[in-house]
């Protein structure tokens, strides 16, 4: 008979330091020793199998270009609207324009997003550098839409005059077409490598799975359960996405680590990796969050190290951003990955080969930026000072091999620690 754990009880082991925050065996992980022993003779396997991936795969950068966003919500919107469709020169703009808030130099992406309901849109974003006000704007996907000539125009999103708001509306000016160009193969065989580690065509949740609240449950002995009963508790766990409440509600990271440890005890490596990187990444559906909260979980990236896998280029190959993923590629969260890094055995590693990103002027400038913010997040949860103000000089020599618009943006004394 299943028994819902309550949120209360839920609440408190959310409360305790990262440590503690799941139960740990004897051997130091919150896997077992028997249920570890079944999950590297499945990555046996996969190494193997990895040998006889398609290598030759080119992998190419998200489009991207640089330009101007502005944001107009006093004055002569209606005109500035006409402006734009109308292809307006940016400087013609400027000059007729004085209200309008602009800025230049900066780095924009054009992406396949998907919405709230599920629909894939065209999603144009700012990468802020420094500044956290990044503005984005949003359509409904065409491949037209996507693919059309962008240099020398508009994409902007107009909202009227309602009684309750006033008439604005903001986008970007693009001098030069959004362009995608192939990652080194260096670059592309960490992405195959963690493509067919995490086994891509299957997903974590069903594809009709249900979306809720609350409903998590599992048997208080789910241990003693038997291979067939835990996989079939592990496929109603699949069935339910749980959305946690707020920051300090844990069932979002408790149905992810339950669907973890019944993987590793089934030895179900497809779940079972998708699951634990969830974890390591803090992937999880919440209504709101907060940084309090997160800074409280871990991110168990030694349950990793301790299986016979090649975790730099896994986590390395989650962390590029490509135009090109196959389907259900896994993407890593730079922020939270460079927390784990920091614990990491291969910390050095890691740190050199971003700094070799950041100064490689053959990868695009949308991944040498997010590889600094790999590095800048890593060095933060470094806990020896000494070694946080060494890497803090590599860094800040790196940031000089920069595109020069990108180092422009960049305050030195923001990165120190």
């Amino acid at each position: 008979m299943l028994k819902t754990i309550s949120l209360l009880s839920a609440m408190l082991l959310s409360s305790l330091l990262p440590s503690q925050e799941f139960t740990r065996y004897k051997n130091g992980l919150i896997y077992s020793e028997g249920a570890m022993n079944r999950l590297i003779k499945v990555v046996d396997s996969l190494n193997l199998k990895y040998k006889t991936c398609d290598m030759s795969k080119v992998f190419h950068s998200q489009l991207q270009t640089v330009g101007y966003s502005v944001k107009m919500e006093s004055g002569n919107v209606s005109g500035a609207k006409k402006d734009m469709d109308r292809n307006i020169p940016i400087e013609d703009f400027i000059k007729k324009y004085p209200e309008a808030i602009i800025k230049k130099d900066l780095l924009i992406i054009k992406s396949k997003e998907k919405d709230y309901h599920k629909n894939t849109i065209i999603e144009i974003r700012e990468i802020p550098v420094e500044d956290e006000d990044a503005l984005y704007i949003e359509f409904d996907y065409t491949k037209e839409l996507y693919n059309r000539v962008s240099k020398n125009k508009w994409a902007y999103n107009y909202k009227d005059k309602k009684s309750y708001s006033d008439e604005k509306i903001y986008g970007f000016f693009f001098p030069e077409n959004f362009k995608s160009v192939p990652l080194d193969p260096k670059y592309s065989r960490q992405i195959i490598y963690s493509d067919c580690l995490i086994d891509t065509p299957v997903s974590k949740f069903k594809e009709d799975a249900k979306s809720e609240r609350f409903g998590l449950s599992v048997p208080q002995d789910w241990k003693k359960l038997s291979k067939l009963e835990k996989e079939k508790l592990l496929d109603e766990l699949r069935s339910v996405e749980i959305i946690g409440g707020c920051s300090q509600d844990p069932s979002p990271r408790m149905q992810g680590i339950y669907m973890a440890l019944l993987s590793a005890e089934t030895g179900n490596w497809e779940m079972f990796l998708k699951s634990h990187l969830d974890i390591v990444n803090d992937r999880f559906e919440r209504v709101a969050d907060s940084g309090y909260a997160r800074e409280r979980r871990g991110t168990y990236i030694k349950e990793l190290e301790t299986l016979n896998i090649n975790v730099p280029d896994l986590l390395f190959g989650t962390a590029f951003r490509i135009e090109n993923p196959v389907h259900n590629h896994y993407f890593g969260n730079v922020s939270r990955l460079g927390k784990a890094v920091s614990e990491s055995k291969d910390v050095e590693l890691f740190l050199s080969q971003l700094l070799s990103m950041i100064g490689d002027k053959n990868l695009d400038d949308y991944n040498r930026i997010v590889s600094y913010f790999f590095y800048l997040n890593c060095n933060y949860y470094i806990k020896n000072k000494r070694e946080r103000k060494i890497n803090t000089m590599k860094l800040t020599e790196a940031i000089k091999r920069l595109p020069k618009y990108l180092t422009d943006q960049i305050k030195i004394e923001n990165i120190q620690f």
